[in-house]
């Protein structure tokens, strides 16, 4: 069993994260500016810390087997993570990633294409430049992981597909995942790693 951080513990992915990595008898650091959402258990710790503060998230990821950013990347760039962990000693870092850096089948990214709504746009924007910091990364062991275009709340149905670079659409033509689904996909990779160093997709 792994000791995992999770930076975001509180969003509705970290959320996700937290309850798939307990059920499968991981032990996890809740880390989160406000962790009055999470509730006390075995198997979870909870650090308030603001993770822009980088000495005290290096303090709190250090002795960890990996950790997970499921921050929003407007808010926390790849600097911010990439930095502290590295100090902290720990090797693998996992990326709760974006839609808007994926591939269309024409091989254009689905943040530049022409209906990609404007309020999303700076988010993606932010996500994608993680994604390229990422890609430069020397030391760390980084998987990037992109939802659908739709991620959504939902039941967690076990069932879904893995992709690249392109954008999953399903057989209806919707692109989405939820949840509760992402985050089997993500704790998957943790206990069998086989994206090292790169960026997949999952969806339906």
């Amino acid at each position: 069993m792994s000791k995992i951080a999770i930076i975001g513990a509180t969003g509705r992915a970290g959320s996700q994260l937290l309850e798939e990595a307990l059920r499968r008898g991981h032990s996890v650091t809740a880390i989160a500016r406000n962790t009055a959402k999470i509730t006390s258990r075995d198997g979870v710790v909870s650090k308030a810390v603001d993770a822009l503060d980088a000495a005290a998230l290096e303090a709190a990821v250090a002795g960890h087997d990996v950790v997970i950013s499921a921050a929003h990347f407007a808010t926390l760039p790849a600097a911010a993570v990439i930095g502290p962990v590295k100090k902290a000693g720990v090797k693998r870092l996992l990326v709760v990633g974006g839609a808007g850096s994926l591939l269309l089948p024409d091989n254009s990214r689905v943040i530049d294409s022409p209906g990609f709504p404007p309020e999303y746009k700076a988010e993606a924007s932010a996500g994608a430049a993680f994604l390229e910091t990422l890609r430069q990364e020397k030391e760390l062991d980084w998987t990037f992981l992109s939802p659908s275009a739709e991620f959504v709340e939902g039941e967690r149905t076990g069932s879904f597909r893995l992709g690249q670079d392109h954008l999953l659409v399903s057989a209806e033509g919707r692109s989405w995942i939820t949840f509760a689904d992402y985050a089997i996909a993500l704790l998957d990779e943790i206990e069998q790693p086989a994206h090292s160093r790169q960026r997949f997709a999952v969806g339906y």
